[in-house]
């Protein structure tokens, strides 16, 4: 069966790590050290081996190692569908971050065709009970995984709203400035809402008879209101021209799919996820994660890359043994943290195990047989 993985990792002035190389042979990976010592830095460094900002959403900038500030650049070997690639991402101070696939320039929307990834970390823990930003941010992202060109479309939206928000914001009242820009919102906004429906509804068949031991959950795409959201664009244009009075009086477009929300329902107990425990949510995100790896195992022919940060500590033995025989059984390459070695050994040989570990505030990373 056809893989996709990291082979190999070099991590150049980048936060903790002034240089740490990793080689990787496809099982899932465990990073086990004490808190601070530099781990979720790994998995932010693999993160970067995708589109955007990486688990962190850090500016190219907030990665550079201090207090040198030379920049930072990360290289690595990826396997994925038979061929393998080299890639090198780097950023100088004050530049914007650099991608080079196979000796290439490339845009980073380019990785998103050579590698998917999906990542839980703990700041989504309160994904359910917080702000609509960051369920439509986590929508995006399992999005983006199917669609790699989903970014574009959103890049394009939020390039008109911006330009529709000037005119708001200077009070100008002709529609024949608004219109174009409206029009260009309206398709893309189009492309954005049937991408996400289309996501949902294959996590959905991937969550329909699987057995798990996580519980399902049934999501739904929502207006800022809890309304039902306008996919058509035709629709959506009208509601942008509509809303022009209102819109200016705001200073900023107050519909559209930079409004919608992810409404998450707990399918066994027939409750809205925020309501649920702090364990049970935890356990419906990880649910989903497992769920659009099965997805896109089969849409892209191997299961995704997995990042998951501190991921172990919340589950009790039982839900700890069956993540770790989920993630084998779906043969995904999962880079999972904990402080502890402990908390890998139901993974045994299965798994490659680092150790890291600080040294007056830099990180040292050495390969360790967990079984």
């Amino acid at each position: 069966m056809p893989g996709l993985h990291v082979t190999s990792l070099l991590l150049s002035h980048f936060r903790s790590h002034r240089r740490t190389e990793m080689t990787f042979d496809g099982r899932p990976v465990a990073i086990f050290g004490p808190n601070g010592a530099g781990k979720t830095n790994i998995l932010e460094a693999v993160s970067f081996l995708s589109p955007g900002r990486g688990l962190r959403r850090a500016a190219p900038d907030e990665v550079a190692r201090r207090p040198e500030s030379l920049g930072w650049k990360l290289k690595a070997g990826l396997e994925s569908l038979y061929q393998h690639h080299e890639i090198e991402t780097f950023a100088e101070p004050g530049e914007s971050r650099t991608v080079i696939i196979d000796g290439k320039s490339a845009a980073q929307a380019a990785l998103g065709r050579i590698a998917r990834m999906l990542w839980l970390v703990p700041a989504m823990d309160r994904l359910w009970i917080e702000g609509a930003e960051g369920r439509r941010r986590f929508l995006d992202r399992m999005t983006l995984s199917f669609v790699p060109s989903h970014a574009e479309a959103v890049l394009t939206y939020e390039k008109a709203m911006r330009e529709r928000n000037r005119l708001l914001r200077d009070e100008v009242r002709d529609a024949g400035w608004y219109g174009a820009l409206e029009s260009q919102m309206a398709e893309a906004g189009a492309v954005i809402q049937s991408n996400r429906a289309a996501a949902i509804a294959r996590v959905a068949a991937a969550q329909d008879g699987a057995e798990t031991a996580f519980p399902a959950a049934d999501l739904t795409i929502l207006g800022p209101d809890g309304e039902d959201f306008p996919f058509d664009a035709a629709v959506l244009a009208d509601a942008f021209a509509a809303g022009r009075s209102r819109d200016m009086a705001a200073g900023r477009t107050l519909t559209g799919p930079h409004r919608a929300d992810l409404g998450a329902v707990y399918a066994a107990k027939g409750m809205p996820a925020a309501q649920a425990s702090t364990g049970e949510q935890k356990a419906l995100l990880i649910s989903l994660i497992l769920a659009n790896g099965r997805a896109l195992a089969e849409d892209f022919g191997a299961p995704p890359i997995l990042l998951l940060d501190e991921v172990a500590a919340h589950l009790d033995a039982g839900r700890r043994a069956a993540l770790y025989d989920e993630i084998c059984a779906m043969g995904a390459q999962a880079f999972m943290t904990g402080t502890g070695i402990e908390l890998f050994e139901g993974l045994g040989a299965r798994a490659q195990g680092f150790e890291v570990s600080d040294s007056g505030g830099l990180s040292i990373t050495e390969e360790r047989n967990i079984a």
